[in-house]
């Protein structure tokens, strides 16, 4: 058992060597990517939600 998880843990290791990792400019674009995306929708959702909650309010008046 304990062979086993040794081999595992060499084995992972080795494949974490091979992964690409992004450098840190594109870190950083795509984190303002994300962001800039998540704005957007928050925005957008915040705009329907405005509207729908008037016609809501619209329909209820009477």
């Amino acid at each position: 058992m304990l062979t086993k998880m040794k081999s595992f843990l060499q084995e992972a290791k080795q494949e974490l060597h091979k992964v690409n990792w992004p450098s840190k400019e594109e870190t950083i674009k795509m984190t303002m990517v994300v962001i800039f995306i998540s704005l957007a929708v928050s925005i957008y959702l915040g705009a329907l939600d405005l509207v729908f909650a008037k016609l809501l309010k619209l329909l209820t008046e009477y």
